[in-house]
């Protein structure tokens, strides 16, 4: 189960050309218009002319409304939406290097969440686990007692949830 949504991360699906240099023009714009990004994660779409790029943005000192614009204007941005978190599938991805004192208690740790131990040495294993982000930070936080080593998370990813009263709000079209 996730907590509450932090009011100031807000996150952007935007659809955009699968063309050279376009995220690059997205990150250029977040620091030249002084826009925190807290995560970005970019994937192709199933059509290969596009990738969708989900963008959660810290907009505690931020217009919402004026980071959809500014998108809008880059030229290989074909569509922005905003998903709203209370009606959201949001998903992240956590690999761990732990320590491998008692793999059974690090199992214990990563199962409620759908984790598992991908690899191991007499020293040392790597989990994984994808879950909400909110949950993902819980379960880092008990990791912690084995000892992290190596910690890898791939930043949030997340698709509006499937009931008609729940629709991505479309920005900027």
């Amino acid at each position: 189960m996730s907590g509450a949504p932090d009011p100031d991360l807000h996150i952007f699906a935007a659809i955009v050309e699968n063309k050279f240099g376009v995220l690059a023009r997205i990150a250029g714009l977040f620091s030249r218009r002084g826009f925190n990004i807290f995560s970005l994660a970019v994937a192709p779409t199933n059509d290969p002319d596009y990738s969708r790029i989900t963008i959660v943005v810290d907009v505690h000192n931020t217009d919402v409304d004026q980071i959809a614009k500014q998108l809008d204007k880059l030229i290989n941005v074909i569509h922005i939406s905003e998903l709203q978190p209370a009606h959201s599938i949001e998903r992240e991805l956590m690999l761990a290097r732990v320590g491998a004192h008692d793999r059974a208690a690090v199992e214990r740790v990563v199962e409620p969440w759908g984790g598992e131990v991908l690899d191991e040495s007499a020293e040392e294993l790597i989990v994984s686990v994808d879950a909400h982000p909110d949950d993902i930070d819980r379960c880092e936080a008990e990791l912690a007692q084995f000892g992290i080593r190596v910690l890898q998370r791939t930043g949030r990813i997340a698709l509006r949830e499937l009931s008609e009263q729940a629709p991505e709000v479309a920005l900027a079209d």
